[in-house]
Parts: C-alpha cells; sequence; structure tokens
C-alpha cells in the first residue's frame, strides 16, 4: 500500500524543460497520507526509544561525567541546550528512566550497539525511491537518485548538451527475462550512463520517456533511431 510498481510522471516547467520522474510512491490519497503520518510519529518514537536506550546505558558506566544539578522546574526558553538537560534529568528521577537504565543493563553491548545501530539505519531509510530525468533543451541533461536515507542527500549528474552523443533504448538480459533500460551516450566516456538505473522501468516507461527527451532535448527533430 506505501509503495507501487516504477510509474512515470512529467512535468514541463517551460517550452524548453521536461523533467521525467519514475517512482515508486503511489497516487496521494487522504488514507495514505494519514497512514505515512502514522508511519512518521512512529519512526520518531522508536527512534527516541533507541536513543534513550543507549543513553541510559552510557549513563551507568563509570566513564561518563555526573550530570550537574538542575533546576526542578522547567526552563522558561524551551528552545536551549539547558530545556534538554532538564528533561534527561528529569527521566532518570522517574520511574520509566530506572526501568530503561535496568532494561539496557540485561542487554550486552556486542547486542545493544550493533542492535541500536540497525533499528536507527531502517527507521531512517525512505519508504519510496525515486529517480529523475531533467531535459533542457540547449544546456543539457540532470540525472537524479533518491538516497535511501532521509540523512542522505540524492545523487545527481548533470550532463552538458555538447557531451551528448546519443540517448538510446538499450537491452538486457535478466535472468530469463529481457530488460529494456535508457542510456546516455557521453562524449570522452567509454561507460555509457544509465538513467533510472534502482529502478528499471518497463518498457513502455522507458520508451515513453525516449521519446520525450529526446523531442525535448532536439527540438521535436524526427529522428528514428534503432533501439540496440
Amino acid at each position: 500500500m506505501l509503495t507501487t510498481l516504477p510509474r512515470l510522471q512529467i512535468r514541463r516547467p517551460s517550452p524548453t524543460t521536461t523533467e521525467f520522474t519514475v517512482t515508486t510512491q503511489p497516487p496521494s490519497t487522504v488514507a495514505l497520507r494519514l497512514l505515512r503520518f502514522l508511519l512518521l510519529v512512529l519512526r520518531i518514537l522508536l527512534s527516541i526509544l533507541t536513543i534513550l536506550l543507549l543513553e541510559a546505558r552510557w549513563s551507568l558506566s563509570p566513564y561518563s561525567s555526573p550530570a550537574p544539578a538542575l533546576p526542578l522546574t522547567l526552563p522558561h526558553d524551551l528552545f536551549t541546550a539547558d530545556t534538554l538537560l532538564w528533561a534527561l534529568d528529569a527521566l532518570h528521577r522517574s520511574s520509566t528512566g530506572t526501568s530503561l537504565r535496568h532494561f539496557s543493563a540485561s542487554i550486552p553491548l556486542v547486542i545493544l550497539l550493533p542492535g541500536a545501530a540497525l533499528a536507527l539505519r531502517t527507521l531512517s531509510r525512505r519508504v519510496y525511491a525515486e529517480e529523475s530525468l531533467l531535459v533542457m533543451r540547449g544546456l543539457g541533461v540532470q540525472t537524479r537518485e533518491s538516497a535511501p536515507s532521509y540523512f542522505a542527500s540524492a545523487a545527481t549528474r548533470f550532463i552538458p548538451t555538447e557531451k551528448i552523443r546519443d540517448i538510446l533504448v538499450n537491452e538486457a538480459f535478466r535472468g530469463f527475462e529481457v530488460r529494456y533500460y535508457l542510456i546516455v551516450v557521453v562524449e570522452g566516456e567509454e561507460d555509457l550512463v544509465v538513467v533510472f538505473p534502482g529502478l528499471l522501468p518497463r518498457r513502455r516507461i522507458v520508451e515513453a520517456v525516449w521519446r520525450g527527451a529526446r523531442e525535448c532535448l532536439y527540438e521535436k527533430r524526427d529522428e528514428k533511431t534503432p533501439i540496440l
């Protein structure tokens, strides 16, 4: 429900610019937006719980320094480091903090540390993938691949028009299946630039992007380039 098969979205900001986006994100609905919000809240709560477990275990370590004395009342300015220290101190004094320390102490470090790292890595991963091709007539093309994590930046590459020798549809065997993919032949490079390398959408999408990219890049010239 949260993802779908790769589908194509086309956006034309101007007559000379076209963006082709292949995504596994399904069309937005009220139910889907609500489900994403609940999933986001669950991710945040689980991430906070994991960090608190690590902090509770660190507070039991002989290497941790004793916490400074803090006032029992909440600081007036909520958006400061003192507020965070006050909240941690209040948590340590509560029964919940005591339970967290006991629970974290019962888990060996060889399990707690890798388990926490794996949990945080899993909670930070994106639900859906997205890759795009931005075609700008007279300038070139830009490919973009979304990062698998929310904390990593997307991978982009710009290829100027004078470096583009051609844009083609190629085919390859993947097991017993023939897969079609879009490539950009760059002058001076032996390796071909594969567009949508992670998603590898269906042939219908690949051919639609190929036609649209050539029309935008080469001003709709009628060129019949054979499929390799």
